[in-house]
């Protein structure tokens, strides 16, 4: 009862204080309830590393993540977001968690199930974990799902990504760190050192662990990119694990330094607004570079 009563106050106080610094504008609030969260943000990243075979160069991913369909995100928007990442020809597609607000209380499973089939990239389509997928009794439903449309689930091991010539890089998944058991020492197990790896974490705070051991890219989401960001206050909604790294690019450590980069998602959750933070669909294009 104390935690239903500690997030209630949460909400309360959140809502009021976006509703206060938009002063209680009608067209603030439409906006941001109705507009930004249909304003599609696609961002072009390259991913250079002299670990890349250069018969990866020209290889394109998509990362998608925190659709959070059910939660103000409804399978008629989900339809116009496989248009586009199909539109987009990607080779390999990345989903990165909180698929469903809550599994257990979905009811348009069967529908959801044909278009995430119609996501069919020629490498392959992989995802993991997130705090969503897992809560509510979501684990079996959300591996069931995933699997039944020809997924990948990464849930703390590796999957390499082969070329015809025998060339490859390697995908780990990662456990998600608020509800799951995320284990990098597992999740690396027989993937050799000398090969490029790309880590999917739900959580993207993990980047400080995961930057101790040989992994050169980590792809997360959870974040939202704070949802709600007000000019001279910031986020308004920054879940834990994305307290460090809310989003965009960074590079972290000295010596071959992880490069994390943290998706703002699709949907939303929490609240049904989106200020200041544009859903996002990222495109990496692979590119080896000369050491």
């Amino acid at each position: 009862m104390p935690k239903k009563l500690k997030r209630r106050t949460f909400l309360k106080r959140t809502f009021g204080s976006f509703l206060t610094v938009l002063g209680l504008s009608s067209g603030g609030y439409f906006y941001a309830n109705r507009i930004e969260p249909s304003l599609l943000d696609i961002q072009h990243l390259e991913i250079k590393h002299p670990l890349i075979p250069k018969s990866f160069n020209g290889i394109k991913i998509i990362q998608f993540s925190d659709t959070h369909l059910g939660f103000h995100y409804n399978l008629t928007q989900f339809s116009k977001l496989v248009d586009k990442i199909n539109d987009l020809k990607p080779d390999i597609i990345l989903f990165t968690g909180d698929l469903m607000d809550e599994p257990n209380k979905y009811l348009e499973i069967n529908k959801l199930i044909p278009l995430l089939e119609s996501l069919r990239p020629p490498l392959g389509k992989f995802c993991i974990f997130g705090n969503h997928d897992h809560g509510g009794y979501g684990s079996d439903i959300y591996r069931n799902i995933m699997e039944a449309t020809n997924f990948t689930v990464l849930l703390n091991e590796s999957a390499p990504i082969k070329l015809k010539d025998e060339s490859r890089i390697h995908l780990l998944g990662i456990d998600d760190a608020m509800l799951g058991k995320p284990d990098l020492p597992l999740t690396l197990k027989n993937v050799p050192q000398d090969h490029f790896k790309i880590l999917l974490s739900h959580a993207p705070d993990l980047a400080d662990d995961a930057s101790r051991y040989p992994i050169e890219w980590q792809i997360s989401g959870h974040s939202h990119g704070g949802q709600v960001k007000i000019p001279f206050i910031g986020a308004l909604v920054i879940p834990p694990f994305a307290k460090n790294y809310p989003e965009g690019l960074y590079s972290i450590g000295d010596q071959n330094p992880l490069t994390l980069y943290v998706n703002r998602g699709i949907g939303t959750t929490r609240l049904p607004f989106r200020f200041m933070a544009k859903p996002e669909l990222t495109v990496y294009t692979l590119i080896p570079e000369k050491t």
